[in-house]
């Protein structure tokens, strides 16, 4: 339809080649919404009818309730689609008025804008169901005690609550990430045409405001051409992704035989054709998966547009697949995980089993040398690593076990002024409900601090969901008085913004 240049139509190999009609389905939404908006506006200038506009708005209404009333077929893209439609059922001196001060390049970027606000509202919130499973789980293991990781090793005590409160954390950098892009998302390109406006007297103030955008995008070649926002909304969701694979590589190395800490729900899990004994993590391996699936697509869109000139290049096309799939499976992974944390079982018993005959309060056995014998920490990270190494040489056993005489021959390497009794009796204080209790700096795992990080955490969540669902009701309120907007105008006799 757009072949004014060219003689010949298109080779069927090269349109399908072309064609992004099938991905574009996702777009019809918007781009009916953003027509309709362009249209009343062209309205309101006194460049277009009152009865043409209510046409067209009467057709735009009959595809946005049914696209299958539109043939698809041998069209490039979902834009071409809606025109050639328009034209074919009202003709072109009403149909062909449709793109008036308006161009493809513009308007695709305007329906992706559309569409991604739209997905970070709803990841949005879909982290903030994920946050609020890690709360509810929290708040039951205050008292978990489990050992905590370096290099895959003991490392110190910690509780499972703690654990979960750092998810939490993370998810709330994505939060913030994720608003700072709908900031930069929330501007309209509308207006600005392929690349240099339009001579034609239109308000691109008024169709941003129509369509609940903040306000426009003032160059015309910025808004055609750059995607740096899009490469920074799907940065954000493969961090998002990054945060998600560590939560579920977490739950898979804890939910084994050898740690047996948690247990996978069995309706989150699956089973194996052969070996009926097992109980596979596969929704978490998945995650992890989707994870790499994400970033490649980060790295696909980049590369796409690492060697475009400015203005639009056809290149751009193949962003859209990459936006739609990366949203999908945060969404799918966020939804997945939320649920499994709900119904997640945790093992107390095996888990303080592990801290009981963990070396892991070794650390808290040198800071009490320090505190309460005056030694330098130096002095005292040597003598608990000694015993350490003693205990382990004679079966693991643990560092309560260790005679006087073993103590010494330790210390006299040293030459401290401390007996063994003094380590001894130090040794004997420090078990693992004690090491937690000790705790005390900021955002340690002490009952204290894990109580006060959830009570922030809660009033954070708060904040974050009255953000969220007032964006998504100034959304919902832009459309729905366009909508009323089109309603008013498909009607004889009245005004468009009564």
């Amino acid at each position: 339809m757009y072949r004014s240049r060219t003689g010949d139509s298109l080779d069927k190999d090269a349109l399908k080649f072309l064609s992004s009609v099938q991905t574009d389905s996702h777009l019809l939404y918007y781009d009916i919404l953003g027509s309709e908006a362009h249209i009343i506006m062209l309205h309101e200038r006194g460049i277009l009818s009152a009865s043409n506009l209510r046409r067209l708005l009467v057709e735009l209404e009959r595809i946005r309730k049914n696209p299958k009333v539109m043939s698809t077929e041998r069209y490039e893209d979902i834009h071409e689609c809606i025109e050639a439609h328009l034209i074919s059922e009202l003709g072109y001196d009403v149909g062909g008025i449709l793109q008036t001060a308006r161009s493809r390049n513009d308007q695709v970027i305007l329906d992706i804008r559309m569409m991604v606000r739209n997905s970070i509202n709803e990841i949005s919130l879909a982290i903030l169901r994920l946050i609020s499973a890690l709360l509810s789980k929290s708040k039951d293991n205050f008292h978990s005690i489990m050992p905590m990781y370096t290099h895959l090793q003991h490392a110190q005590l910690g509780t499972f609550s703690h654990f979960l409160l750092s998810y939490v954390d993370s998810l709330f950098r994505d939060l913030d990430r994720l608003d700072g892009v709908y900031d930069r998302i929330n501007s309209s390109p509308l207006g600005a045409c392929a690349i240099g406006g339009t001579s034609v007297n239109i308000d691109r103030n008024m169709t941003a405001s129509l369509l609940g955008f903040n306000g426009i995008i003032s160059n015309s070649i910025d808004a055609t051409t750059s995607r740096d926002d899009l490469i920074e909304f799907v940065s954000s969701l493969t961090i998002l992704m990054l945060n998600l694979s560590r939560i579920a590589e977490d739950f898979i190395l804890w939910s084994t035989s050898e740690f047996g800490y948690v247990e996978i729900p069995d309706n989150y899990s699956s089973t194996s054709s052969l070996m009926p004994q097992k109980k596979n993590p596969d929704t978490l391996e998945l995650i992890r998966a989707k994870t790499a699936v994400v970033s490649s697509n980060l790295f696909a869109i980049i590369s796409i547009i690492k060697g475009l000139p400015s203005g639009y290049s056809r290149d751009l096309q193949e962003l859209k697949p990459e936006l739609i799939r990366s949203s999908r499976s945060v969404q799918d992974s966020l939804g997945i995980l939320a649920g499994l944390v709900l119904n997640l079982k945790i093992s107390n018993s095996r888990m303080r089993e592990a801290a009981h005959n963990s070396y892991a309060i070794s650390a808290d056995i040198a800071e009490r040398l320090v505190l309460e014998r005056g030694i330098s920490f130096r002095s005292a990270h040597f003598i608990v690593g000694s015993l350490v190494r003693k205990a382990v040489l004679k079966g693991n056993m643990p560092l309560s076990k260790l005679t006087h005489s073993e103590i010494r021959s330790v210390l006299q390497k040293t030459n401290p002024q401390i007996g063994p009794r003094d380590v001894f009796t130090i040794i004997q204080k420090i078990s693992p409900e004690k090491s937690i209790e000790l705790r005390r700096s900021s955002g340690s795992p002490s009952l204290l601090e894990q109580k006060n990080q959830f009570d922030v955490a809660v009033e954070r969540k708060k904040r974050y969901e009255q953000q969220t669902l007032e964006r998504e009701k100034h959304l919902a309120s832009a459309l729905t008085n366009l909508l009323n907007m089109v309603e008013s105008c498909k009607k004889k006799g009245t005004r468009c913004n009564e």
